[in-house]
C-alpha cells in the first residue's frame, strides 16, 4: 500500500483540539494484521472525555509500550468495515469480509493475557486511544480481534457492538442475573447498553435510575421497567417500597462517581452485588465495613472479553434491538459540529452518533 496514499481522518492534538485533516493511508498490514475499510464508526464517552479533558488515555509523555503511539492519534474503536487486506500469515478471513473489531489490543505474553483476560493486558492499547482508530477511510488491526459478521448483519448495528460488549461485560461480571431484580445507576449509552443486556440475561425487573428526561424515556423503550429519578424522590426509599424493602440483588455503576457508587452500594439488599462499570475521574472516600457489615460485593468490570461474539448473535435473533440507541448518522465532514459539539451541547437528546467516512451503506 503506497505511503503516499491520503484519507480524511479525525485526529486528536489536543484538549478540545480535534482536526478533521488529510492523513497518509495506513502501511500494508504487518503480519498476523489487516486492513480495514470503515463503513460506520461510533463516538464513545471516551473519545468525548479525550475532547473536553484530555489526554485521559492518549500516551503524550512518552510512546505507548506496544504500539509506539505518542501524542496525535487518530479516534475511534466502535466500528465495523470490510477487510481490504490482510497481513502475512492471517488465516480464517478473507479480502471482502464484513468484521467487528474488539477494540483491545494487547501484548499476549502477560500473566493476564496468558491467563485468557487480555482486558486486563499489562500493556493494554486500545484502538483509537493507543493506536490510531476508526475515524478514518481505512484502519490497520489484529486479526486477533476480528469477528465475522453474518451476512445479513445490519450494516449500521456494527458499530453498536462494542458498546453492548461493555454491557455484556459487567452482566457476566455480576454472575446469573435470572429473576434477579436490577438496577442500573446512569442511562448514558453504556448504561442503556447494560439495561438491554441484563433483560436479555433473564433479569426479573430492571430499575433504572436517570435525571434526564430524554434518557428516562429511553430507559424504559429498552427495556427497562421502572425509572427512578434521583433529584425527585429519595431513589433508596422509592426502591426499598418497590422491592418490599429487600433491595436490588445486582447494582451496575454506569457513571463513575463517588457519590453514584456509594449510592450503588447503599441500593443493594444484604450479600448483593455492585458492578462498577463507570470510568472514575476522582477517588471516593468509603467505609468498607458498610461491605463486612452486609456481606456485599464489589466488583470492577472493564471493557470486554470476548463477548463481541454474545452481542453478534443476539443482534443476528433480534434478542437486542440497537435502533433505539442510534440517535444520529452523520458524515465523517460533520463529525465536528454535528459529532463532537453536538454531543458536549446536546448530551442529554443523544445516545449514539456514528459516522461513516464514506458513501452510506
Amino acid at each position: 500500500m503506497s505511503q503516499s496514499e491520503s484519507m480524511q481522518a479525525a485526529v486528536w492534538h489536543g484538549r478540545r483540539d480535534i482536526r478533521l485533516e488529510q492523513v497518509p493511508r495506513p502501511d500494508a498490514p504487518a503480519p498476523d494484521w489487516v486492513q480495514i475499510k470503515v463503513h460506520w464508526c461510533g463516538i464513545c464517552g471516551s473519545d468525548l472525555h479525550e475532547y473536553l479533558a484530555g489526554p485521559v488515555f492518549i500516551p503524550v509523555d512518552q510512546p505507548h509500550p506496544l504500539t509506539g503511539i505518542q501524542g496525535q492519534c487518530i479516534l475511534g474503536h466502535e466500528f465495523s468495515g470490510e477487510i481490504v487486506a490482510l497481513g502475512e500469515g492471517v488465516e480464517g478471513f478473507s479480502v471482502g469480509d464484513s468484521v467487528a473489531a474488539d477494540a483491545c489490543q494487547h501484548c499476549g505474553k502477560c500473566p493476564s493475557c496468558k491467563r485468557g483476560q487480555y482486558n486486563l493486558c499489562e500493556q493494554l492499547a486500545f484502538t483509537g486511544l493507543m493506536n490510531n482508530g476508526a475515524f478514518a477511510e481505512f484502519v490497520n488491526v489484529p486479526a486477533n480481534l476480528l469477528y465475522r459478521l453474518p451476512s445479513d448483519f445490519p450494516t449500521e448495528a456494527g458499530a453498536l457492538i462494542e458498546p453492548l460488549a461493555v454491557g455484556m461485560h459487567a452482566v457476566k461480571q455480576a454472575g446469573s442475573l435470572l429473576g434477579q431484580t436490577v438496577v442500573v445507576v446512569g442511562a448514558g449509552t453504556i448504561g442503556l447498553c447494560t439495561i438491554m443486556c441484563a433483560k436479555a440475561a433473564g433479569a426479573a425487573d430492571v430499575i433504572a435510575l436517570e435525571v434526564s428526561s430524554a434518557r428516562k424515556a429511553k430507559a424504559l423503550e429498552v427495556g427497562a421497567s421502572k425509572v427512578i429519578d434521583p433529584r425527585a424522590s429519595d431513589a433508596l426509599q422509592e426502591l426499598q417500597a418497590y422491592t418490599g424493602q429487600l433491595g436490588a440483588d445486582i447494582v451496575f455503576e454506569c457513571i463513575g462517581h463517588k457519590d453514584t457508587v456509594q449510592q450503588s452500594i447503599d441500593l443493594l439488599r444484604k450479600g448483593g452485588k455492585a458492578v462498577l462499570v463507570g470510568v472514575f475521574e476522582e477517588p471516593s472516600s468509603f467505609n468498607f465495613f458498610d461491605l463486612v457489615a452486609t456481606e456485599k460485593q464489589v466488583v470492577g468490570s472493564l471493557a470486554y472479553n470476548g463477548e463481541f461474539a454474545d452481542v453478534i448473535a443476539m443482534i443476528s435473533d433480534g434478542r437486542l434491538n440497537v435502533e433505539p440507541l442510534i440517535s444520529g448518522r452523520i458524515h465523517i465532514n460533520d463529525i465536528l459540529a454535528q459529532g463532537f459539539d453536538e454531543l458536549v451541547n446536546n448530551k442529554d437528546q443523544n445516545v449514539k452518533i456514528i459516522v461513516t467516512p464514506g458513501a452510506p451503506h
